[in-house]
């Protein structure tokens, strides 16, 4: 039975599809099973693994809105072990067409149970808000990893998806854990870098994972390529992160 994660931060530009993509790759390298949910309008993780969005006729929009067997909407990408289940920009209307859906906030949940027996992981790249589509993704999680950009606002959103987890975990699922903090964006050059992570880790101690991403050139060329980074340039920096982060949650 697969674990489910989510990757969630209601603030853009953390570096949390490039995790998802990069994450997901990692594992499927250890020789788990895989699969990617992009819960994203923006489908930069499809796109990121070289999914020609423009021809797409099954995503995750109509899973949830037409619940089609979400079997139909899966697709095989070019890592090994990796599947995916696109999105598509018609997902921004969604959270208004599920307003009036029985049960609104478990439908992802029934979606991805009936896929958990073939995966030994499913991870969800939420969209950067808290909105009816995230709160769907962390009702069917098992847990959450929160991606912490290296910047002097980096705690500033962090109090309010907290907020949001523990409401999740109260009325919607109690046994929902976060998985750990992910400190993204590192710049050993800079001295903002290591007081941001000295904080975040004397709020969060343990649940902050050891391996941090760091600011690297080919993370950020990667997804412009179709390729994740363990396929665009396996010996850079900042492929062995996530390889090194895949052994942590392996391990955990």
């Amino acid at each position: 039975m697969a674990k489910i994660l989510s990757l969630a931060n209601q603030k853009g530009g953390v570096g949390k599809t490039t995790t998802a993509i990069n994450l997901s790759a990692a594992l499927a390298r250890e020789g788990k099973r895989v699969l990617l949910v992009d819960a994203d309008p923006q489908a930069n993780a499809s796109s990121g693994l070289g999914v020609e969005i423009r021809e797409l006729e099954q995503t995750i929009y109509e899973c949830l809105v037409n619940h089609i067997d979400p079997h139909d909407a899966v697709i095989a990408t070019s890592v090994e072990n990796l599947d995916l289940i696109p999105s598509h920009i018609d997902l921004v209307g969604a959270e208004i067409e599920m307003l009036n859906l029985d049960n609104r906030e478990h439908l992802m949940k029934n979606i991805l149970n009936s896929l958990r027996s073939e995966y030994d992981y499913i991870l969800i790249d939420c969209s950067p808000s808290l909105g009816l589509i995230t709160v769907n993704a962390l009702t069917a999680s098992d847990a959450v990893i929160i991606p912490v950009q290296c910047e002097f606002f980096a705690l500033e959103g962090i109090a309010k998806l907290l907020s949001t987890i523990k409401i999740i975990k109260q009325n919607l699922n109690p046994s929902l854990q976060i998985e750990g903090f992910l400190l993204t964006m590192y710049d050993n050059r800079l001295r903002l870098s290591a007081q941001v992570y000295e904080e975040v880790k004397k709020h969060f101690g343990e649940l902050v994972f050891d391996t941090v991403i760091p600011r690297n050139v080919r993370l950020s060329e990667a997804p412009s390529h179709g390729l994740c980074v363990l396929d665009y340039d396996a010996s850079s920096k900042g492929a062995q992160c996530y390889i090194n982060l895949a052994k942590e949650i392996l391990k955990r």
